[in-house]
């Protein structure tokens, strides 16, 4: 029987080359299909969610809270001409701040998190789950088959499968989507540029005032030794920081929200009019371009709201809620109607209001809290700059950095020390800029000419008010919202499968508003928001090179792989010497053999006994679980002894060290080995099926045809395929297993046994070393990109032996050159 089965296979291999290739080398359907769900979200309870809710305030809302410090002042630089004005202003702030910071994101965008990620990479992952949409193809259909790889499944007539196929049809579109998520990307990291730079710049800056023959340089120097300090502490993590930060933010929101009540109390209610939006009507009617342009300084009550969603990734959905719905927008709410019925009743002192509103015995106390809210502010930006850098690694779109985990509990807490270094850097050079460009003296000399009981106040938020915040945040924060806006859109078509009116309603409301605030901002682009666009701009420059580099690497490893037949025609010592030892080839492909590793036979004379083909590569998805990370297959007869390992990982998951990652690899080869060498002990038929009866094993076990096993005297921590068992009775079958275990047991152990012999010999690690050029007929901005931008940032970036902690003496560099 045995002759028959294999002259039918010979028979059917006869074929082209093409048919050879996947009969040898075929997708890991088999290791992958029978992984099961073995991971759960985690849960939290009552106690550690109001903890976690504590702890975003000081994190989270540190910048959206500090708003009404300077709010009405640059809405009014010039002062208030009539109560109407402050009613109108006031109801343009409340009802910003319901539809974006509350509807908008708390209700909305916060749902669209993947898994508890936030960001405009965590909604790009999702929009390359649910279509075809991601530039690099790296990803195969036993991905889709991961616990946390969900996507939702159309009906082919809907519009959300039409969206689809055209998203994946047009190269265009991915594109656009993709420039689209990196403009968001790279508005976020300028905005973590310049708030700790101005919001530190303008808490000092009022020594200067107390002092007035102190020069500039001297608040400039203060500025920058808190900056050093503030980024120092970074490294603690974002659970001990927030532990420091949040009893002053939950102090500073009590604060406004009991000086909101009391001004209400004290100057009368009539403010609380401005809920009607007919005053917004009003307010544009009467004011004309003039009222207009204000709008620049109605948006800086939602500045901070960007980070809200890209911070998601350090706490919990439902902490961000619960803190912002009790605790945050009340507290908002209270402060700015408080300062509005204030000024209905003092309409000359628009550029001081928040401190002339407070009552005199708490004055000072409120001075020392909100200087130091104005530092813990930046803190919002720094952590969503780290968590979208990290998601930016993932999928190839940022050279590769160094990620910390700083929380044990919570993975997502994360510290980037090479990116901390260069915003700290970034941020003194923009404090610096600003002293060089005399915006700060030219508010010191307007300031102390104002005829004021409090100057100190009004110079330490009128600096960041009047010459800095609106057109440098604004145009950061207006253009992170609209990207956001897009891709929700997408979203709510692709993943929640939202009936076209509610993406109508959505989609209208939010563009009415950001566009109208994007309007006014671009009225002040020539007055400072030029600098958020030249950082982003060149953070964009970066990612889209380095995107460009990883995306054609990867093209040419696919053009150039080997044909199987190929290395089956060198014969099983691979035409080579067979030296013991394991020989792991590091790889991006997941299927086929790399160009690297026939480069490498073909010009040394000796290859190791095990050769192992190691994919590492990042899925669109927040994590891999552990038990679903490592896929293992065969690749050739036994006596070749190749095999194919691919370990998955989302953006969320920390490459561990090379030692560990080392160890779970040759657990799972091993497991393979017993596995491989069971399901042959059951080959005895030439009729075969998945049979969900249990199988037992020789050794004591059971193996189900889902991949699980249960055994108390095997180390089989994951399964890669199927139980395989004759169509027969299950008694039959039992007793089949029985009478070929000795066999199956013999050759397990003797390959076993090989593979530890080769591994205690000694371990390789072969990793390509790749080195893109240009084309000498390659136009010269293509020769600029590739040769000098990318070959720059491949030197100072990370090497993959760094990442992978390969040991100097077990590593072995193949190089080879390719052009674009």
């Amino acid at each position: 029987m045995g002759s028959r089965v294999d002259t039918d296979e010979d028979n059917d291999n006869r074929g082209s080359m093409w048919d050879l290739d996947q009969k040898l080398d075929q997708p890991m359907d088999e290791e992958a299909g029978r992984l099961r769900n073995m991971y759960r979200e985690k849960k939290f309870s009552a106690l550690l969610l109001l903890r976690l809710a504590f702890q975003s305030l000081g994190v989270v809302y540190g910048d959206l809270g500090t708003s009404p410090l300077y709010v009405f002042y640059n809405t009014f630089p010039n002062g208030v001409k009539d109560e109407e004005d402050v009613i109108g202003a006031l109801s343009l702030i409340i009802y910003s701040l319901t539809l974006v910071p509350l509807l908008k994101y708390v209700f909305v965008v916060l749902r669209a998190n993947d898994n508890g990620q936030g960001g405009t990479f965590a909604l790009y992952s999702l929009l390359c789950r649910h279509a075809k949409i991601k530039t690099i193809p790296n990803q195969h259909r036993t991905d889709e088959e991961l616990t946390t790889y969900s996507r939702s499944t159309f009906h082919e007539r809907s519009f959300a499968a039409k969206t689809k196929r055209w998203l994946e049809e047009q190269e265009s579109a991915k594109r656009a989507i993709l420039i689209l998520v990196l403009v968001g990307t790279c508005m976020v990291i300028g905005d973590g540029i310049l708030t700790p730079a101005i919001s530190v710049l303008s808490a000092v800056g009022g020594i200067k005032v107390n002092q007035p023959r102190m020069s500039s340089g001297v608040v400039v120097l203060v500025a920058v030794v808190i900056l050093v300090g503030f980024f120092s502490m970074q490294h603690y993590g974002t659970d001990r920081v927030s532990w420091l930060f949040a009893p002053i933010v939950l102090l500073w929101f009590l604060l406004i929200g009991g000086i909101g009540i009391f001004n209400i109390w004290k100057y009368g209610s009539g403010v609380l009019k401005a809920f009607s939006p007919v005053y917004i009507y009003r307010y544009f009617r009467r004011g004309g371009k003039e009222g207009w342009t204000s709008l620049g300084g109605i948006m800086l009550s939602i500045t901070g709201t960007e980070a809200l969603f890209a911070d998601l990734a350090h706490f919990p959905v439902s902490a961000v809620q619960l803190a912002f719905t009790l605790v945050v927008f009340p507290c908002l709410l209270l402060a700015y109607s408080g300062q509005a019925a204030y000024l209905m009743n003092n309409l000359t002192h628009s550029q001081d209001a928040f401190y002339r509103s407070i009552p005199d015995r708490i004055y000072w106390p409120v001075f020392i809290i909100a200087t130091l809210a104005a530092i813990v502010a930046s803190q919002a930006t720094i952590t969503a700059t780290f968590s979208i850098i990290k998601q930016a690694l993932a999928l190839g779109c940022f050279p590769r950095v160094k990620v910390v985990y700083t929380s044990k509990k919570f993975l997502g807490q994360i510290y980037v020390p090479d990116i901390n270094w260069i915003l700290m850097i970034l941020c003194i050079a923009v404090t610096a800029g600003f002293e060089n460009q005399n915006q700060i003296g030219n508010a010191y000399e307007r300031l102390l000419h104002c005829d004021l009981e409090k100057q100190s106040f009004c110079f330490v938020w009128g600096v960041k008010a009047a010459y800095i915040c609106p057109p440098i945040l604004g145009t950061a924060v207006v253009i992170v919202m609209l990207v956001t806006t897009l891709l929700m859109i997408l979203i709510m078509i692709l993943v929640w499968r939202c009936h076209w009116i509610l993406v109508l309603i959505f989609t209208g409301l939010s563009l009415i508003v950001e566009c109208t605030y994007f309007s006014s901002v671009l009225f002040k682009v020539d007055q400072g928001g030029w600098v958020p666009l030249a950082i982003a701009g060149a953070f964009l420059i970066i990612m889209s090179v380095w995107h460009y580099g990883t995306v054609k690497r990867y093209e040419f490893e696919m053009h150039s792989k080997v044909s199987m037949a190929w290395i089956l025609g060198l014969g099983p010592s691979l035409g080579l010497v067979r030296v013991p030892g394991i020989g792991l080839v590091y790889t991006e492909l997941a299927s086929g053999v790399p160009h690297i590793f026939s480069h490498f036979i073909t010009n040394l004379p000796a290859i190791h006994s095990v050769v192992v083909f190691v994919c590492v590569k990042y899925l669109p998805v927040y994590t891999v679980p552990e038990a679903e990370r490592f896929l293992v297959k065969r690749i050739g007869p036994k006596n070749f002894h190749i095999f194919r390992c691919v370990a998955r990982y989302g953006y969320k998951d920390l490459h561990k060290k090379d030692d560990d990652f080392e160890k779970k690899l040759f657990e799972n080869l091993f497991t393979f080995v017993r596995l491989e060498s069971m399901m042959e002990g059951c080959s005895d038929s030439d009729e075969y099926s998945l049979c969900g009866q249990q199988i037992e094993h020789p050794r004591g076990g059971l193996l189900h045809n889902n991949g699980s096993t249960v055994s108390s005297n095997m180390d089989l921590t994951m399964s890669s395929v199927d139980s395989i068992v004759p169509v027969r009775s299950p008694h039959h079958m039992n007793i089949t297993v029985r009478s070929s275990g000795q066999t199956s047991s013999q050759t397990e152990v003797d390959e076993l046994e090989f593979l530890t012999i080769c591994r205690d010999a000694g371990v390789v690690h072969i990793l390509g070393n790749t080195v893109v050029r240009a084309r000498r007929e390659s136009r010269f901005y293509k020769k600029i990109a590739v040769d000098y931008i990318y070959a720059f940032l491949r030197k100072i970036c990370r090497e993959n032996c760094v990442i992978f902690n390969v040991p100097h003496e077990s590593l072995l560099n193949v190089g080879q050159i390719f052009y674009v």
